[in-house]
C-alpha cells in the first residue's frame, strides 16, 4: 500500500540582489552595465544564506565592479525582475557614486573578472542594450532619476 502523496510548499525563488549604478555626468545621468558573453546587466549575484538582500546588492556590486562608493540617494526601495531561469528573481536597488573608473576584479573562483566589459551608458543606451527582462528595471530607474 502506498502512502498518500503530502503536499509540498511551493519552492523559494532563488534570489539575485544588485546595484543599478547611477553617476551624474556633464550629459546627464550615466548607468554602469557590466557584459559577459552577449548579455548586458547590472552588477548583481546571489544572496548568501542569512544575509540581507541590500548587503548582498553592496557586496556583489565590490566585487563585481571594485566600487564601494554607493549612496542609495533615492532611498533603499527596490524592484524585482519577473521570475526567470528557473525561477530565479533578481533585486536591484538603486544608488549613485561619484567614481567614473570601474576595474573588473578577478574572480577568485574564476581565475578571472566575472565580466568582459563595462560601459557608463545614458539611459536610452541601457534600453538598447539591457534584454527585456531588465526593461521594467529600468523604466522604475527611470522614474526616479528624471524628475
Amino acid at each position: 500500500m502506498t502512502e498518500p502523496a503530502v503536499p509540498t510548499a511551493p519552492q523559494a525563488h532563488a534570489l539575485s540582489a544588485g546595484v543599478v549604478v547611477a553617476r551624474r555626468g556633464d550629459s546627464g545621468w550615466r548607468l554602469l552595465v557590466l557584459r559577459v558573453y552577449r548579455n548586458w546587466d547590472f552588477p548583481k549575484g546571489t544572496v548568501e544564506p542569512d544575509e540581507e538582500p541590500l548587503a548582498a546588492a553592496i557586496r556583489e556590486t565590490a566585487e563585481e565592479a571594485a566600487i564601494s562608493d554607493l549612496a542609495f540617494s533615492w532611498g533603499e526601495g527596490y524592484c524585482e525582475t519577473a521570475p526567470y531561469r528557473r525561477g530565479k528573481v533578481a533585486r536591484y536597488y538603486l544608488a549613485e557614486t561619484t567614481q567614473a573608473f570601474i576595474t573588473l576584479p578577478v574572480s577568485p573562483e574564476l581565475g578571472r573578472p566575472e565580466h568582459h566589459e563595462w560601459r557608463w551608458v545614458s539611459l536610452d543606451e541601457a534600453e538598447r542594450l539591457l534584454p527585456p527582462r531588465l526593461q521594467p528595471i529600468l523604466a522604475w530607474v527611470r522614474k526616479r532619476i528624471e524628475v
